[in-house]
């Protein structure tokens, strides 16, 4: 492999260090990022052609779901960092809802050495919070620190017990963890299928409140407040959950929040035609709410953009919607998405956006990447920010295909990702690794 990366003609844009160049260059060796390169690297350089093409930092993604071990008909390893590389997303951190679940030093060794294998991007574990994700008794959270794990959560069985939540926060707060939260009072959501308001009412739907997810936001602002303890809640989906959060920033809670393209982008109309690929965890709300998310985007309320990349298959899919599970793939269409939500309507500027999918979630998880700094990884990705594109079944890289945007075309797509100075997508394919 030619270890000495040359990216010519871009608009570089790297917010963490406030360069926003058009026609700048990007250089790499031996995997890290360099300021320059003397003739002879130059001369023997892999050059990539970036002209017309924005070059920026790796994208960084807190919230995937890649199934190994226990659930691998839906995603792998392998098929996810496929899926986020096609993204442009060069690093990750995947759930520990994997069967079994990342409550002990074993799972967490196992999805480190497939990803060492098989990943083409960095791929991370969390560990879980609480033992099975039952909210019953506390996993060792200590061991799993040792083993690697970056955060803590039981993402998708949010802890119902506050007792058992406030010791836990307390727990990893003594290891520096952050608490990922999925904030779900689920005494308000039994056999819940979509947002409780007008379209439930149409659709005779049983609904889910926001309250569900205000009630649980508010639980986290109190117990941050007293412990100290960083907890970042995933998903916002609600407008007042927004609004607490905000209002506990103002006062200085130790708290950070995320938010998805598809929150940002769709409302519960998409559910009219029943299509089960507009079901999700949280469910779309109104387009109030989606208006709240981005504004609380814009004043720096919610912190970042993350997918919540949740593969399920067509047959589990192909079913009733009250049957079907919630969740839907967003690596590979993220991009495109958020420049349609926050770009297209003059929200913001490339610049912001690219620093909430870069340094902002790596500064969130203590990681050194999203920067294109001098001695930093070379993690990058170039993309079109007009290119128009399909996606269908077969574009997806990703083993699952639950998308809402399938046959729907969008503006923005990723040419190539670059991982440690190694291209792992060029545009066309995924280049394994050897």
């Amino acid at each position: 492999m030619n270890n000495v990366l040359w990216i010519h003609g871009g608009h570089v844009i790297d917010p963490a260090n406030e360069r926003n160049e058009t026609g700048g260059d990007v250089y790499a060796v031996n995997g890290k990022i360099v300021s320059d390169l003397n003739a002879e690297q130059k001369a023997k350089a892999q050059k990539i052609d970036a002209s017309g093409l924005v070059v920026c930092p790796g994208f960084v993604d807190v919230h995937v779901h890649f199934r190994e071990p226990g659930q691998t008909q839906k995603e792998t390893i392998e098929s996810g960092s496929q899926a986020a590389a096609s993204g442009g997303f060069t690093t990750v951190l995947c759930m520990p809802n994997t069967a079994p679940p990342c409550d002990n030093i074993g799972t967490i060794q196992l999805i480190q050495n497939h990803a060492e294998r098989k990943a083409v991007v960095n791929v991370y574990p969390t560990g879980c919070l609480t033992i099975g994700r039952s909210g019953k008794e506390l996993a060792p959270i200590g061991s799993l620190k040792s083993a690697g794990v970056l955060a803590v959560t039981d993402d998708g069985s949010c802890v119902q017990n506050n007792e058992i939540m406030r010791r836990a926060v307390e727990y990893a707060s003594m290891f520096d963890l952050p608490v990922m939260d999925h904030c779900q009072d689920m005494s308000l959501t039994q056999e819940a299928v979509m947002n409780e308001g007008e379209w439930s009412l149409r659709l005779g739907l049983r609904g889910w409140p926001n309250a569900a997810e205000d009630i649980i936001v508010s639980r986290n602002v109190i117990l941050s407040f007293y412990s100290g303890a960083h907890i970042h809640m995933q998903h916002i989906s609600s407008a007042y959950a927004v609004d607490v959060i905000r209002r506990a920033k103002q006062r200085g809670v130790n708290i950070t929040a995320e938010v998805t393209p598809h929150h940002m982008a769709l409302t519960e109309a998409g559910l009219q035609d029943f299509n089960s690929n507009f079901k999700m965890n949280p469910p779309l709300r109104t387009e109030e709410d989606r208006q709240a998310l981005i504004k609380g985007l814009l004043d720096g309320t919610l912190d970042i953009i993350a997918t919540d990349h949740a593969p399920h298959t067509n047959y589990e899919k192909d079913v009733e919607l009250q049957y079907a599970p919630f969740g839907i793939i967003g690596l590979e269409t993220a991009l495109a998405v958020v420049i349609e939500a926050l770009i297209k309507p003059n929200h913001c500027d490339l610049s912001f956006l690219i620093g909430l999918l870069t340094h902002k979630p790596a500064r969130l998880l203590k990681l050194d990447k999203g920067t294109l700094s001098d001695g930093a990884d070379a993690d990058i990705t170039v993309f079109d920010p007009e290119e128009s594109w399909t996606v269908t079944p077969e574009s997806i890289y990703s083993q699952s295909k639950n998308s809402p945007w399938i046959d729907k075309t969008l503006n923005g797509r990723v040419k190539t990702t670059i991982v440690g100075g190694r291209v792992v997508f060029d545009g066309q394919k995924i280049i394994p690794k050897i």
